[in-house]
């Protein structure tokens, strides 16, 4: 086995899938890049392939990798027609692979880390963002008491309970040579909108490089990377995704500046339209909820340098991730002066 893999033991891997599985001949794990939280694996036991997902090896913040939630999020949504890898089981214990992890279906398709979707032609680049933007709306109309979801997280003043989250998590680093991000936590604090009461299952994390489309169909076959996911404003997951139009290629893959027009890419307001035709009915999306995207986003760009500096970050460019934060904090400003585009 790699030495990437020195902290898994794989005989006792192997006696553990025996165990659920029945015996299926010779086990192969390989390491699925791209990730910056949870170590994540193909898992091919015998002729079965799944994928592993862990928490990582080393000291976790309380609350953080939270592998149980995403087990349990997956769990819920598998009776729905929210596209999901379907969960298959949680192991909570650490005599396997170290920390605890789950086991999922391996959907087979296409991710796309750079959102500028080179080599795609354009009609089809339409219709992938359209399609992004359907399946948001698409776990958005999931009641969360339906699926045993009612108390996935605190319903009510949401944005409120988020900005003191992740200024406390701000304030808590090591890092504090940002002071861009310190105004944007005091502007966002100040322009709160008055809470509407709603509540959806939030991803937290709903952007391209988490979805997986069909290999050959503009069509989203699984939502991926659950780890941020809880009750909350659907507004919330939509200013995330929406961080694209608000970034450059060079900041963590943002379109900001291309010719979308020519590259058959659709401008933040017909993306946003999008969203809306399939949505329940939902509020407009604010500067704000971009602006507090954003700087949630810079939050944890320097949550990744702080581990990366301790020698526990899952990615290998964890460090050039961390000098972003200044950046994203800067864009959150300009944001907030920027006039909503689209109502509901």
């Amino acid at each position: 086995m790699p030495n990437d893999f020195a902290d898994i033991d794989a005989s006792r891997l192997q006696l553990f899938l025996d165990g659920h599985f029945g015996e299926g001949g010779p086990m192969r794990l390989e390491r699925i890049g791209g990730g910056q939280s949870n170590p994540t694996f193909f898992l091919d036991h015998g002729t079965r392939r799944m994928v592993l997902r862990k928490q990582p090896a080393g000291p976790i913040l309380k609350g953080a990798h939270a592998i149980d939630r995403e087990f349990r999020v997956l769990s819920a949504l598998a009776g729905t027609d929210v596209p999901i890898p379907k969960p298959v089981l949680y192991h909570a214990e650490n005599d396997v692979v170290g920390p605890s992890f789950y086991l999922m279906e391996c959907v087979e398709g296409r991710v796309f880390h750079d959102a500028a979707l080179p080599g795609i032609e354009p009609v089809e680049r339409r219709a992938i963002y359209l399609a992004m933007a359907s399946t948001l709306a698409k776990l958005h109309r999931i009641d969360p008491n339906a699926v045993g979801l009612g108390d996935f997280g605190r319903a009510g003043n949401y944005f409120e309970r988020q900005i003191a989250r992740w200024s406390k998590q701000w304030a808590e680093s090591p890092t504090r040579d940002i002071p861009e991000l310190d105004r944007l936590a005091d502007w966002l604090s100040s322009n709160l909108p008055p809470d509407d009461g709603q509540v959806a299952i939030a991803h937290g994390d709903f952007r391209l490089g988490n979805l997986l489309f069909h290999p050959s169909e503009p069509r989203v076959v699984a939502i991926l990377d659950w780890e941020l996911s809880t009750l909350g404003h659907p507004l919330a997951d939509l200013g995330f995704c929406s961080i694209a139009w608000h970034t450059t290629p060079d900041e963590y893959g943002g379109i900001r500046g291309l010719n979308l027009a020519a590259l058959g890419i659709p401008a933040e307001p017909d993306f946003l339209a999008g969203y809306y035709a399939d949505a329940l009915p939902t509020g407009l999306l604010l500067p704000f909820h971009v602006a507090f995207s954003l700087f949630r986003f810079a939050v944890i760009f320097v949550g990744i340098a702080d581990r990366a500096r301790q020698g526990n970050a899952a990615g290998d460019n964890a460090e050039q991730l961390g000098k972003l934060a200044i950046r994203f904090a800067e864009r959150g400003m300009r944001a907030a002066r920027v006039q909503p585009s689209i109502g509901s």
